[in-house]
């Protein structure tokens, strides 16, 4: 099984290609079905098939969800670079918010500090 995104995507394109096969020969078995003198070979071919292309399905999307089961667990894994970007992101975020709140508490300093150059001019008029 390829490792690649693109290998993966070619992969599922041919799962479901074999997916419209299967339900292919299934509605080719049902067809035979409904005739008023099916023919018992017909039956079993199209059944036959239908079954060997499920079970061929069954195979590769279960390797497809271990896979996925695999890179999904919020791990990194070869090749990924997922997990470090969003921890760039992150930072970004933790560092916008740290600003924030320092211009805030900057701003409160401000408002509440004595204000100096005021309590000299009044010491002044007093003499």
């Amino acid at each position: 099984m390829g490792s690649g995104p693109v290998e993966r995507i070619q992969q599922l394109d041919i799962i479901e290609r074999e997916i419209a096969t299967a339900i292919h020969s299934a509605g080719l078995a049902l067809q035979e079905l409904a005739k008023e003198k099916p023919q018992a070979k017909q039956i079993e071919t199209h059944t036959h098939t239908f079954m060997k292309t499920l079970m061929e399905v069954e195979k590769k999307m279960t390797n497809h969800i271990n896979y996925l089961t695999q890179v999904s667990t919020g791990q990194p894994h070869e090749g990924s670079s997922y997990a470090a970007s969003k921890d760039l992101t992150l930072a970004y975020h933790r560092i916008d918010h740290i600003k924030s709140r320092l211009a805030t508490l900057e701003r409160f300093h401000h408002e509440l500090s004595p204000q100096k150059p005021h309590a000299k001019t009044l010491q002044m008029s007093d003499t």
